[in-house]
């Protein structure tokens, strides 16, 4: 498929292992969910495709996963601009501080946010109760409803649409804003009438990731909306798996596809819309001087503080107290102070240990061989075309795009009878995780790497290739050292990502193979709420400490690849 620059026997056999290996990851799944979708198309509307169409419920599904993900995007692109304009283009105060929170909840699992807002409404909030703001008992919890689950993902995705807003501002030409204000514009007219249609694309590509995530996002809808019968198209194949087991698989591959064609529809509409308002900037890109908001400035600091200690500050802080009550309801004083949840889960519990188990154990495998295939693909890419180049990574990024839902299904077609020849059975095993996860985060551990590549002097490598040095020894001892920042920062990321995974796993678990999101969801659903409450504190307790060492590691990194640092 991609051509060799390089006609040595350790580089094209290097080259054909790799592409097949990440060929079979990423595009086999997908082949084999479209031909079960497919199947017994010629009995017409007796086909699984024809029945899914004509269910009410799909359509209600679809609807209601339209509209939460497209309030959420409209309330992430509000939080996600705001922040964005304000933390890249004005002279505000503790700028790393304010970005790293306002990442936080990105990093932090769907399932934990949905939970923690949880513990933070309704009468039986032990925050609210210890503070004596706690609503009636018998008051309904709002956020079981369309818009509670719209409201979460819209903060969850919030720094999504900041990321792509944040690029298109840092590139926004320096002597291009000043000359607008030498001519004499002043700083609302530079905003209005150059800022803001300069930045129009990322504001476009982050809207568009925000909805893609959240037509795929499970995590959110399923704790907010399955207690209210409120069904999108995640939660719908998940109840619909649950329900009547593996002999509706057609059927649920059928509603897999149609989400996950309107994911692709959403990505392509983002495509067409990104094209048809192209245009070159000329100067010298980089940030413009800051914008001075004078006596506006405490203010503006007062506004992004509070909309943290909302967003933020005041879920945790009503997930740290469920976690330290004996009951729901309870208020939280020195006679009531317990850490009876933690003992549990961590001295009685052998779930605990065992998920805990579980997802290091798949979070740490898949990042070191995503790392050691991310190093040896970004290595070979340097010596393919642009457009060979291109077709690859769009390609590694399907299952990163489409909803892990939709890998899910993908999987478990694929993986439910032995695999030939081997005759070793991947269903039901935490080997059929591993392997979605490769295919999902591939993309993830990538990204770091190929910067990296691209900021190479090629000379080394030539030099050591005029030398006689072969293709893996030019690799371990020139260009491995070089990039091992970037290579361990990518397993870093995989891991952080992997290791609280709910949206694939949720399908694919299989009793004393749970994982941690699992764990936390299970707890939840089954009531077990204070239990579900002390592991999310720990969940969160790890992905602030590899969230911070991933920041101490980003003066060793090329620029971009910590989503939270400039």
């Amino acid at each position: 498929m991609f051509a060799t620059l390089d006609t040595g026997s350790q580089h094209r056999w290097l080259l054909f292992s790799i592409l097949t290996l990440v060929s079979l990851l990423t595009l086999l799944p997908t082949l084999r969910l479209l031909l079960e979708a497919i199947q017994g198309w010629h009995l017409g509307s007796d086909s699984p495709m024809m029945r899914v169409l004509q269910q009410s419920a799909t359509w209600r599904a679809l609807w209601h996963s339209l509209y939460t993900s497209g309030l959420g995007t409209l309330i992430a692109v509000i939080l996600g601009s705001l922040f964005a304009f304000t933390l890249t283009l004005t002279d505000i105060r503790y700028k790393s501080l304010l970005v790293f929170s306002f990442m936080l909840p990105m990093m932090i699992p769907p399932q934990v946010t949905a939970l923690s807002w949880l513990q933070l409404t309704g009468p039986g909030s032990p925050l609210l109760n210890t503070l004596g703001m706690a609503p009636p008992l018998g008051s309904p919890q709002p956020l079981y409803s369309a818009e509670g689950i719209a409201l979460l993902l819209g903060i969850q995705h919030a720094p999504l649409v900041f990321l792509a807003l944040r690029t298109s501002l840092i590139n926004l030409p320096r002597d291009l804003i000043e000359a607008a204000r030498i001519s004499g514009a002043n700083q609302r007219h530079v905003w209005l009438d150059m800022i803001l249609p300069l930045t129009r694309n990322g504001m476009i590509a982050g809207a568009s990731i925000a909805f893609v995530s959240g037509l795929g996002n499970f995590g959110i809808p399923a704790m907010l909306g399955i207690p209210a019968s409120y069904y999108v198209l995640p939660t719908l194949i998940y109840q619909r798996m649950s329900s009547f087991g593996a002999h509706v698989l057609p059927e649920v591959a059928s509603l897999s596809v149609l989400i996950g064609v309107v994911a692709l529809l959403g990505v392509m509409l983002q495509q067409q819309m990104l094209k048809n308002s192209q245009f070159r900037l000329l100067g010298h890109a980089g940030r413009g001087q800051d914008f001075a908001l004078g006596r506006w400035r405490i203010p503006v600091q007062l506004l992004l503080g509070t909309l943290l200690v909302l967003i933020l500050v005041a879920p945790l802080a009503a997930l740290i107290t469920s976690s330290l009550v004996p009951a729901l309801g309870v208020k939280l004083t020195f006679d009531t102070l317990s850490f009876s949840a933690y003992q549990e889960m961590v001295n009685r519990q052998s779930v605990t240990l065992r998920a805990f188990s579980n997802s290091l154990l798949l979070a740490t495998g898949a990042a070191m061989l995503l790392m050691l295939i991310s190093t040896l693909l970004a290595y070979l890419m340097q010596s393919m075309s642009q457009r060979q180049r291109s077709s690859l990574i769009s390609m590694i990024e399907i299952p990163y795009a489409l909803p892990g839902v939709v890998l899910a299904i993908a999987c478990i077609l694929l993986f439910a009878k032995p695999l030939p020849l081997l005759n070793i059975t991947l269903y039901g095993s935490l080997g059929i995780i591993f392997v979605a996860y490769l295919a999902r985060f591939i993309s993830v551990s990538l990204k770091p790497v190929t910067a990296s590549f691209s900021e190479l002097d090629r000379s080394l490598e030539e030099a050591a290739r005029i030398a006689g040095a072969g293709t893996l020894r030019r690799l371990i001892d020139i260009l491995l050292p070089l990039v091992a920042p970037a290579v361990f920062a990518g397993g870093l990321l995989v891991f952080l990502t992997a290791v609280n995974e709910l949206t694939v796993s949720a399908l694919l678990w299989s009793a004393g193979k749970e994982t941690l999101g699992v764990l936390i969801f299970n707890l939840d659903e089954s009531g077990d709420s204070i239990l579900a409450s002390a592991i999310a504190v720990l969940v969160v307790v790890m992905v602030m400490a590899i969230m911070l060492l991933l920041s101490l590691m980003a003066r060793h990194l090329p620029k971009g690849v910590i989503p939270w640092q400039n």
